[in-house]
């Protein structure tokens, strides 16, 4: 296959995934690795985990990260800035169109009876992708008992970030001491720069401040959806450059459509300056992922090469399944409240692992239309 042609399949792929990619991170990874490991087998499932394990450790959405590491893999830099493009750009236009009916209309169209159904099917997205990964992640009883002591902290409210680097240093400090290293190469293995900005710089165009704005954000984001809302308050609320209710609105549309989470930000950016506020939110708060991307995906293999951080990732790796499996958990409780949620995980679960052929794509279009079905009974 020719590099114009590796470039045209990544687009294709994660351009799918960006319009059925619901339900959060750990659905956008489940559904990645079924297509980039299981389907096309760019890569082997635990280099894929390697790249979990570092992405978590970086600011950045990390289901978009994980994106541009799978085109980084297949094509190369190119191919990261196609995958995290393609994946990002059905997001940022369905929200873009989103907040376009809002600002004119003050409404937006009924789409809760599809999400609905959406949100079951993505649970059992979830368990497949826990139970392939975990069988790669768990090699050793002692990582066993790392995931459960990870598992058991996320399920108490434990920072998922400092979950997974307490996972990744207590492992590596008990395997160390087990196997009696004496040293290690750290060659080549240079830390991961954050970028900082001040925010005394005084812009006189709108857009530029936009930018700049979600350039700052997108470069120390660490955690979920609940976390960029903490951030966006203290930026934007706080600063009187958009009301607190207009900001709870925003968040709720970038869990409502596909792709990631941040894609909130072209919604609050059209609020803000029309469709130059919407591209200049966009660009700040998903430029940092891709440099950071950048830098980051030549140093994983070599990272593995060397022994304590091998120790490193294996910890990490064995955490990160362990917090998607905290993540299933939550969403279980909130999302399976009556017989409707529970036939269409149930479905889903039979679909996903049981019928080996079906795509997880078709998985969510079947669990929206279900959904849709089972709304009007």
């Amino acid at each position: 296959m020719t590099p114009t042609q590796k470039l045209k399949e990544i687009a294709q792929v994660f351009f799918k995934l960006g319009c059925f990619a619901f339900g959060g991170p750990a659905a956008h990874i489940a559904m990645m690795e079924d297509e980039v490991v299981t389907k096309r087998k760019w890569m082997s499932r635990e280099h894929f985990l390697d790249l979990i394990g570092a992405t978590n450790l970086i600011p950045g959405p990390n289901s978009t990260e994980m994106t541009m590491h799978c085109g980084h893999e297949r094509a190369g830099p190119k191919g990261l800035f196609v995958a995290g493009i393609s994946f990002i750009f059905p997001a940022v236009v369905i929200t873009g169109v989103l907040a376009y009916f809002y600002v004119t209309y003050g409404s937006l169209p009924e789409i809760q009876p599809f999400v609905k159904g959406i949100q079951p099917a993505v649970l059992a997205i979830i368990a497949a992708a826990i139970i392939k990964l975990g069988r790669k992640a768990i090699k050793n009883w002692e990582l066993a008992v790392l995931g459960l002591i990870v598992l058991a902290g996320s399920l108490f409210g434990f920072n998922e970030v400092i979950a997974l680097l307490l996972g990744g240093l207590l492992g590596t400090i008990y395997f160390y001491t087990k196997y009696s290293v004496r040293s290690s190469s750290m060659n080549s293995f240079l830390p991961i720069p954050l970028i900082l900005f001040s925010s005394e710089i005084v812009v006189k165009i709108s857009a530029l401040k936009i930018f700049w704005t979600f350039l700052k954000v997108g470069s120390i984001l660490y955690g979920s959806g609940y976390v960029l809302f903490a951030y966006l308050d203290a930026e934007l609320v706080t600063k009187g450059l958009l009301s607190r209710t207009e900001l709870i609105e925003a968040i709720g549309i970038g869990q409502f459509t596909p792709g990631p989470v941040l894609s909130t930000a072209t919604f609050i950016g059209y609020q803000m300056d029309g469709l130059s506020g919407a591209l200049a939110a966009t660009a700040g708060i998903f430029l940092p992922s891709f440099l950071f991307v950048w830098i980051l995906n030549p140093l994983v293999p070599k990272m593995r090469k060397s022994r304590i951080l091998s120790y490193f990732l294996d910890s990490v790796n064995v955490a990160a399944v362990a917090i998607m499996l905290s993540v299933l958990f939550v969403m279980g409780k909130e999302t399976l409240i009556d017989w409707r949620s529970i036939l269409i995980a149930a479905v889903s679960t039979i679909l996903v692992i049981w019928v080996k052929r079906v795509s997880v794509v078709w998985v969510i279009i079947i669990g929206s239309v279900l959904g849709y079905t089972l709304a009007l009974i």
